[in-house]
């Protein structure tokens, strides 16, 4: 099953292509409904407006032989702890290896975004067909790997 936290997912079509070439459930979580399409592989769950509501529900869940798409580094570590496979949109492979350089980068990028408000730091580079592609071939391998 692939689980997705589908609030501001980029790859969502791209997960469609992959399940329904795999016959592989995929879930959906958002705060509210997201458009999706209409197909007995694909869910969609509504968590609601709690902060990390929809976190919460996928790090419930999430287990061995699933896989994770997000790019909320908490819920990755969550989701790592409990067994499943980690992705984010762009196709890094989120790992027990890197899970703590990520925390630790993500902590100190908040406290310095914190000091400097309104400097304008930017944000992530945009996403691109490099980064779909990146994407595609990550959850392809992992998706072959569980069936394995």
């Amino acid at each position: 099953m692939i689980l997705v936290d589908a609030d501001a997912c980029p790859v969502k079509d791209t997960i469609y292509t992959i399940a329904y070439r795999h016959q592989i459930a995929v879930r959906l979580y958002a705060a509210g409904y997201l458009r999706h399409p209409d197909h007995p592989l694909i869910s969609m769950i509504m968590a609601g407006d709690g902060f990390d509501a929809a976190d919460d529900m996928i790090a419930a869940i999430a287990g061995p032989g699933m896989v994770v798409i997000t790019a909320d580094i908490p819920l990755a570590d969550r989701a790592i702890k409990a067994g499943a496979k980690v992705l984010t949109p762009r196709g890094e492979a989120l790992t027990s290896a890197n899970i703590g350089s990520k925390l630790a980068t993500r902590d100190l990028l908040a406290d310095l975004r914190g000091g400097l408000e309104g400097q304008g730091l930017g944000g992530p580079r945009p996403f691109d067909k490099a980064a779909r592609s990146a994407f595609a071939q990550a959850l392809e391998r992992v998706v072959r790997s569980l069936r394995a």
